[in-house]
């Protein structure tokens, strides 16, 4: 009998004993477990504990694509889910799957929801947070665009190109940190300047393990130091001998994708396609008005 058929025959006794349990997957790795019975349980590989303060309100669902949503509300505790991870990102779009489990024989269960954490609003030592079904995904464009730049995202399937290939990734320790967006380098005599513009750096050990952001500028000092610039701070604090993983940038260019990555094969732009400008160009500024080509 599967899980969701023995919860079934459960909750056709008419006497139950349920409770709601939810698995939170942060990007970085970490997963935490929480119910609102007031034991921990566990399955799965997760325990979930009771006694966190997190409750959700009830979840709309309905059919087609419309989005299912509903929200996690709880308190802010040291052991359990922190303002400093909320404060750092560590949450943004953390995956979050939902069951209804009998709790005295966990294995009768079904689940309920799966989507991702929303918008989070903090206030009062408590917090709130919107939980987006699957659906939210379906709710953005899609398909290609017909442009000159690249539309993949560099690394991944479409761009087909491996950052693992020796000479794209730079692993070392920062010297210091401004307001956590310029991080100091020693010099990196094996990277040209701008090399890592546009790519990504991802803090490896320290504070803040686990976060990364969009290089703006990479550029060197006066001292002889690289400096790498990030479009937005990172939002954990950083300390001189924190290790910061540098991956090279993509400017979607079709030049860049052939001399600097090799991958003119995988291409995802249309570099050969005319500018705008030619449909401005009037037929009599033509020397030859014959009809035929202008090649």
């Amino acid at each position: 009998m599967s899980g969701a058929t023995a919860l079934h025959a459960h909750l056709g006794t008419g006497l139950t004993t349920v409770a709601r349990c939810w698995a939170v997957a942060r990007a970085d790795g970490v997963v935490l477990g929480f119910t609102d019975h007031d034991l921990d349980l566990g399955f799965d590989g997760v325990t979930f504990r009771a006694e966190t303060g997190l409750t959700a309100l009830a979840l709309a669902q309905s059919t087609g694509l419309s989005v299912d949503n509903t929200e996690a509300m709880g308190a802010l505790r040291s052991d359990a889910i922190t303002e400093a991870d909320i404060a750092a990102g560590r949450y943004d779009n953390a995956e979050v799957t939902c069951w209804l489990v009998n709790w005295q024989e966990v294995s009768a269960r079904e689940m309920v929801f799966r989507g991702a954490l929303g918008e989070i609003r903090r206030a009062a030592g408590g917090f709130e947070a919107e939980l987006r079904g699957l659906a939210e995904r379906l709710n953005r464009p899609m398909g290609r665009v017909y442009q000159r730049p690249c539309g993949a995202v560099l690394g991944d399937l479409a761009c087909g190109f491996d950052l693992a290939t020796p000479g794209y990734v730079h692993e070392g320790a920062i010297l210091s940190a401004e307001d956590g967006r310029v991080l100091e380098f020693p010099a990196l005599p094996g990277f040209e300047l701008d090399w890592f513009r546009r790519g990504r750096a991802e803090v490896v050990t320290g504070a803040a393990a686990g976060l990364s952001a969009a290089i703006k500028r990479d550029h060197g000092s006066e001292r002889g130091t690289r400096l790498i610039e990030l479009w937005e701070p990172l939002r954990a604090a950083l300390a001189p001998g924190d290790v910061v993983a540098l991956s090279a940038g993509c400017d979607k260019r079709f030049e860049t994708c052939r001399f600097k990555f090799n991958n003119a094969l995988n291409y995802q732009g249309f570099p050969d396609i005319p500018g705008e400008d030619w449909m401005l160009v009037h037929p009599t500024q033509a020397k030859t008005r014959d009809g035929g080509s202008r090649r």
